[in-house]
């Protein structure tokens, strides 16, 4: 089951640290592993499958859930949003690959050597095309590896396509966003005030979607996409980078 990063109070990329498992909405703790004979003989109820960690207090103040978790939705449950926002859209993009990419009759084209930019608008340009037209803004943050993964090659050899269409997509290396700390998940944030969370099994196969206007969670995507979005660069930018050192 995959986990979400919720947070650290850690300066060096020690413990400890609080993830909540995705497909649960349990929450699991990282920490230093509890050795103290007087403590260890204190504890209740003690399980053999059991195991004791220390957090600091100002980890759970900081990032342990306050809220019941909120129930996964089937992705199309939130097709309305990408017309109805008022302001952005905008998404932060973190796999290394997309199960959607690699079914579709484009990733063939692609490994047949078809540009796959050149392609004919679809039903999800067409959307951009509109509400770009209406004074809206599609922007977007992916995570790319060094070398790339092939399904990072791929999107960013279709993003040209995107980007006429009227989409701002930018590249941020997975490196510089584990230095600036941003999340290890994928979202969508319409208007900053609701949040998306994408759901993944192993095979990068979308499994639903994790809605949220709970303020902490709003400002910490908010806080994401300042961070990534100052960094990040141009995809034709960098997309004549990967050229160069190809």
């Amino acid at each position: 089951m995959t986990l979400k990063f919720l947070g650290t109070t850690s300066d060096n990329g020690d413990c400890p640290t609080l993830y909540e498992v995705e497909a649960t909405g349990d929450i699991l703790v990282q920490g230093d592993r509890v050795t103290d004979p007087g403590q260890l003989a204190r504890l209740r109820n003690v399980k053999e499958s059991e195991t004791f960690v220390v957090v600091p207090r100002d980890l759970l103040t900081r990032f342990a859930p306050r809220v019941k978790a909120p129930e996964m939705v089937p992705f199309s449950d939130i097709r309305d949003l990408f017309a109805e926002f008022k302001h952005t859209a905008w998404r932060l993009e973190t796999r290394r690959g997309y199960a959607t990419d690699r079914r579709s009759p484009k990733w063939d084209r692609w490994k047949a050597g078809a540009d796959i930019a050149a392609e004919p608008v679809d039903a999800w340009r067409a959307n951009v095309q509109q509400q770009v037209a209406a004074g809206k803004r599609f922007e977007r943050v992916r995570l790319v590896d060094e070398p790339l993964t092939e399904g990072q090659a791929f999107l960013l050899a279709s993003s040209p396509g995107n980007v006429s269409a009227g989409e701002d997509i930018r590249n941020l290396t997975r490196s510089r966003a584990e230095a600036l700390g941003l999340p290890d998940y994928d979202f969508w944030l319409f208007d900053s005030r609701t949040v998306a969370r994408l759901v993944f099994d192993e095979d990068d196969t979308t499994l639903g979607v994790v809605l949220s206007e709970d303020p902490a969670e709003v400002a910490a995507a908010c806080q994401a996409r300042d961070a990534a979005w100052h960094h990040a660069m141009p995809t034709i930018q960098y997309a004549e980078r990967v050229r160069s050192l190809a």
